[in-house]
Formats: C-alpha cells, sequence, structure tokens
C-alpha cells in the first residue's frame, strides 16, 4: 500500500473539486471529469498536471474503476437509462446486437415497432431472404405493433434473472461477463489510468468510479486520500431509425438502397448537406426537453460521426460547425475515411464569444471521386459594407450596417469530377462541379436581409456559370420556409412583386425589384419526390412527407418552439438530374421524444442527401 505523505505546513498542490460534466455514461463518448486544483500558492486552475510536468514537485494520478454487481442489467434500447424488461427474441434469432433487442416495457416495444421492425428487414435479408423459419417468425410481427408478437417477446419475471426467462437469451454467454475478486457483492475492474475515460461495451449496466490524487515526485508517495466520484450506469449510444436512400428515376426498378453497403454508381454522386447544430447553441436552456447527457459535445460528436459516416456521401456539406471543432475533430476523423476538408468561419463583427467556438460552414469531398480545384469564400458582411457605402446616405450608414451585418458567410468550392464522361460527347472534357455551402441569416423579422444575402450569393454563382459550363450546387441552411421570398428567388428565379415579405425593406435594398433575379435553372432536390412519375411504397410514403402546396418536405428543422423547412438542396437541373434521395423522418416518430435534438438525432435538423448523374453536354 503507497505511504501518504503528510505536507509540510500544509503547502502542496490539492484537490479541491472533482465532477462530471454528465453523470450518465456512453459507450464510446469520452468521460473527462472536471478536476479543480489549488497551487501551493493559492492559485486555483484546471488544467491536468502530469508528472512530466509537475507543479511545486506534485503531480495527478488518476484511476477508473468498472464497479460489477452481481445482479445483471440490461439496458432499454429506446430509453436507455430504463432498464430492460422485454428482449425482442426475433433479434436474437436475426443475431442482431443483443443491445438493441432490449425495451423498458410493453409500450416501449410497441411504440419503437415501426422503426425496430427495419433492422428485422435488414438481417433477414443479409441471412436468408428465403428462409421459411425467418417469414414464421417475423411474419406475425408486423401485422401490428399490439400483436401477439410483443407477448411472444416479453421477458417474465424481474430484470435479476433475465438471461434465464423462457425464450430469451438461450446461449451459453451470459448477457455481461462477472469477475473473479469479488467484495460485498462487487467486483472492482481496473478500467483507466489517465484522466479520460472511453466507456465500452463491457461498461454496459455498470457504475464507474473516478479517483484522483495527489502524487509527490521526489518520493512517488501520495498525499491525502484519494477524491472520487461515482457516474450512473454506463448505457450503450442510442441507435437512430436507419434512413434510406430512395429512387426516384421512373426507370430505376431497384427498389430502396442499403447506405451501410452502397456505393456511388459510375457517374453518379451523392451530397450531403446537413447543419448539426453548434455546441455553442445546444444548451439545457434551449432545448430543456433533450437529456443532459444527450446535449454533451462528447456524446452529440460521437453520434454525429457517426450518422455522418453513415451516409457514404460523396460530398458533404455541414453547417454550424465550429471553427475549434473543425480543427480537432471533424476534419482529421474524416480525412480517416477518405475525406479533404475545406471551411469558412463566420465573421466576427458581431459576435461576441470565444473565438473557438465561432461557427462556420465545413466542406468535405472524396478524394478517389473529386479533386479540388478553386475556392471561393463569400463573406456578406462585406457585401453589406459596400452596399451601404454605394446607396446609404452617410448619416444613416451606421444604423443600416447594424441591420445588415450579421456575420453569414458562404463556401463555394470548385471541384472535378475523376469518375469521368461517360456517355457524352467529349469523354476527355474535364468534369467540373461548382458546390455552393451557406448559412443565412437566421432573425425571422430580418426578411429583407435574408433575400439580400441570398440574392447576394446567387449573383456570384452567376459569375462563375458565365466563366464556365458547370453544374451547380447549392445547399445548406437557409432559415426561409418555403413560400418566402427567399424560397421563390431560389427555386422560381424571381419574386412576385406582390409578395407581403417585400413590404419589410427599410434601406431599400431590395429595390428595384425587378433586380430580384437570377439566370440558374435551379430546382429543389426534394421536390423530386412529388414531381417525379415513379411508383411504389416507397414514393408514395415519402410523398406524405412533402407538403403538396410547396413541393418541399414538411419539415427539416423539429424543436419545441417551431417545426418546418428551411434546409434545402438546390441543383442546377438542365445540367443534372436527381437520380435518389435520402428518406425523410416521419414527425410523430421524432416526437416521441418532444423533439429534436434528442439521444437518437444529436441535431435539430434532419440531413438531407441526394444522388445525381450528370447529364451529357449538348454541343453549343
Amino acid at each position: 500500500m503507497t505511504q501518504v505523505k503528510p505536507a509540510p505546513g500544509g503547502r502542496m498542490l490539492t484537490v479541491l473539486r472533482v465532477h462530471l460534466p454528465s453523470e450518465i455514461p456512453i459507450v464510446g463518448c469520452e468521460i473527462t471529469p472536471y478536476v479543480l486544483l489549488r497551487r501551493p500558492d493559492g492559485g486555483v486552475f484546471t488544467d491536468d498536471v502530469s508528472e512530466a510536468a509537475p507543479v511545486d514537485g506534485y503531480f495527478m494520478r488518476y484511476k477508473w474503476y468498472r464497479i460489477q454487481s452481481d445482479r445483471r442489467a440490461a439496458i432499454c434500447s429506446v430509453h436507455p437509462t430504463e432498464q430492460a424488461t422485454l428482449q425482442c427474441i426475433g433479434c436474437l434469432k436475426s443475431k442482431i446486437p443483443v443491445a438493441k433487442s432490449y425495451h423498458c416495457s410493453a409500450k416501449c416495444f410497441s411504440d419503437a415497432w415501426q422503426h425496430h421492425r427495419v433492422l428485422h428487414e435488414r438481417a433477414i435479408s443479409a441471412l436468408n431472404e428465403n428462409g421459411t423459419e425467418d417469414d414464421e417468425l417475423f411474419g406475425r410481427f408486423g401485422s401490428g405493433s399490439s400483436s401477439s408478437g410483443i407477448i411472444s417477446a416479453a421477458l417474465s419475471g424481474s430484470t435479476s434473472n433475465l438471461s434465464q426467462s423462457s425464450g430469451v437469451n438461450n446461449g451459453p454467454t451470459p448477457v455481461y461477463p462477472t469477475g473473479t475478486e469479488k467484495s460485498s457483492g462487487e467486483t472492482w475492474f481496473e478500467v483507466g489510468c489517465s484522466r479520460t475515460y472511453t466507456a465500452t461495451a463491457d461498461d454496459i449496466g455498470h457504475v464507474l468510479r473516478f479517483e484522483c490524487i495527489v502524487v509527490d515526485v521526489e518520493t512517488q508517495g501520495t498525499v491525502r486520500a484519494p477524491t472520487s466520484v461515482m457516474t450512473s450506469r454506463v448505457i450503450p449510444a442510442p441507435t437512430p431509425t436507419p434512413r434510406r436512400l430512395i429512387p426516384v428515376n421512373a426507370a430505376d426498378a431497384m427498389g430502396h438502397f442499403d447506405l451501410d453497403s452502397r456505393t456511388s454508381s459510375f457517374g453518379t454522386f451523392t451530397v450531403l448537406s446537413y447543419n448539426i447544430l453548434a455546441d455553442t447553441y445546444a444548451t439545457s436552456d434551449t432545448y430543456s426537453y433533450c437529456p443532459t447527457w444527450a446535449l454533451t459535445w462528447a456524446y452529440r460528436r460521437q453520434n454525429l460521426l457517426r450518422e455522418i459516416i453513415g451516409y457514404h456521401a460523396d460530398i458533404i456539406c455541414l453547417q454550424e460547425v465550429q471553427s475549434n471543432h473543425f480543427e480537432e475533430f471533424f476534419s482529421p476523423e474524416l480525412d480517416k475515411h477518405g475525406y479533404q476538408a475545406l471551411y469558412k468561419k463566420r465573421t466576427t463583427e458581431v459576435y461576441t464569444g470565444s473565438p473557438q467556438a465561432i461557427d462556420g460552414c465545413a466542406t468535405f469531398f472524396r478524394r478517389d471521386r473529386f479533386s479540388h480545384v478553386k475556392k471561393y469564400e463569400v463573406e456578406f458582411n462585406k457585401a453589406a459594407q459596400s452596399l451601404t457605402d454605394a446607396i446609404i446616405p452617410a448619416a444613416q450608414k451606421k444604423l443600416a450596417l447594424t441591420r445588415l451585418v450579421k456575420d453569414n458567410i458562404a463556401l463555394i468550392a470548385v471541384l472535378e469530377a475523376k469518375f469521368g464522361n461517360h456517355g457524352t460527347e467529349n469523354p476527355s472534357k474535364r468534369q467540373l462541379l461548382c458546390v455552393a455551402n451557406t448559412h443565412i441569416n437566421i432573425h425571422h423579422d430580418l426578411k429583407d436581409v435574408k433575400l439580400w444575402q441570398i440574392h447576394t450569393l446567387l449573383k456570384g454563382l452567376e459569375k462563375i456559370a458565365v466563366s464556365a459550363d458547370i453544374p451547380m450546387l447549392v445547399c445548406g441552411d437557409f432559415n426561409s420556409t418555403p413560400g418566402s421570398t427567399s424560397h421563390w428567388l431560389l427555386a422560381r428565379g424571381k419574386v412576385d412583386h406582390l409578395h407581403p415579405d417585400l413590404a419589410i425593406d427599410p434601406l431599400g435594398i431590395l429595390r428595384p425589384l425587378s433586380k430580384l433575379t437570377h439566370q440558374l435553372p435551379l430546382v429543389s432536390a426534394y421536390s423530386s419526390f412529388v414531381s417525379m412519375a415513379g411508383v411504389g411504397y416507397d414514393l408514395d410514403h415519402q410523398r406524405r412527407r412533402m407538403d403538396p402546396a410547396t413541393n418541399e418536405p414538411l419539415f427539416t428543422n423539429c424543436t419545441r418552439d417551431f417545426t418546418g423547412t428551411i434546409d434545402y438542396i438546390f441543383y442546377t437541373a438542365d445540367s443534372l438530374t436527381v437520380e435518389s434521395l435520402l428518406e425523410l423522418l416521419d414527425e410523430d416518430s421524432l416526437r416521441k421524444d418532444t423533439a429534436l435534438p434528442s439521444p437518437e438525432w444529436s441535431s435539430d435538423h434532419i440531413a438531407l442527401l441526394a444522388e445525381f448523374r450528370c447529364k451529357p453536354r449538348v454541343r453549343r
């Protein structure tokens, strides 16, 4: 046992406080406790003190322990803070990961069945598409969530004998491993020796204990007793409902695509647009309905990364990416998956927070599919300054800039395809693609500023189009609903001069109204669900999630206070065609957890993804 060394005169490094950013650990997410220390001189700080860089002859030593009780516990796959009382035998039969088979109640299983059965369908296809045994097993679940399938899947008895229940996990392996050294019905495993620990699948259902202690460099003796803190039980990372890629081309009769195994075919490419919700905005005050642990960046970043990587997109356009998160997380992580990164953070004339927390737009593309040709950065603040210098009287410039300067930006990338021009008249000619990624002003009462920003972006894209025969994509969070002047300008190339939004123009920046046009043949990708002539269950199902008046999704943003569409992928219809679209989510299923973000979905927006094919060029 290490001897505790008394402190000379009480002057030493002291642990004042230890607490966890979230009491609930999640598998795959780092846990870094806050450790408040006091130096011998009285100064207080939270930095780590390693043996290699001691403070006044002292350093910190850390230990993590997993405490396993004799009483086994399984966790509900839908409500991970609840213990399970039901296990779906269909999951076991299909060799679906056992953690996904657990439910806390019959109602939980019933409510989740619509999405849970997708796991079954995919597993059946992978194991035995024609097996009569599987048909017999899963058929009885398909008639409805209140059918006898729930009774068949129910586990009798308490959670303490879950793995021994009738009809449940019949394999020889226990639900959770047991240790060999026990004390008072508990077994302690040392699982980590650094300040940060990442929970593993072995930790599910168990409590973790973190200990830190001050150590003397010279004697290696500890000073005082350890300071410790306990977590709640470790829970598995919630699994979002799988989203499929739905073909919209009437000539494509293949059915839906499995994103897990699919790659873009020759001549096609996929584009993802997603506002990931910057950490600085993901507060409990704003999203009080979301569990605190699910709002932590340590959890959200892993959940977002899993989702983004799972879409296998060739081009990724993300909004609300904090500059520190881009540099420290997204850029290096996506680099591992073959993506090159471009980034533009917002300007800071208005922003008053931490420089590292300023967010921006990040565009990633697969190196094996595209190469980078050119990058353009649009700073709407600079355009605002030029506009006020040109049309606003000197006495009103300060007031005008207060209204116009909002720090919004756009990132435009010109890429060259590496997959060639199959089927074109001139296959040796370079296939270029222009991708705009933007986040437009959020203020609902500044409709004139939104419209002006979008018009400014489109005029810039027109200049690129004039200089090169190039397909274009315009992606992002436009903070503009279908039917607004901003949406009209994007989708129709002009604005109705009688539109009520135009009444808000105190600076006269929209005059003359005749200038509110553009020549780009832009079409909203998701309008293909309504406009294409294809038929079938998948298309009909998606069309019910579209607004027939605007041909746009019913929502792309779903919070407690607002549900509507503000995110879009626009494309130039003369040079691109839509092949397939990522299926839309159902609002009722999202609202089972009130709104977004939730433990399953880590942003208040949903991701949009479209597959495109370049049209053969017509010789002019």
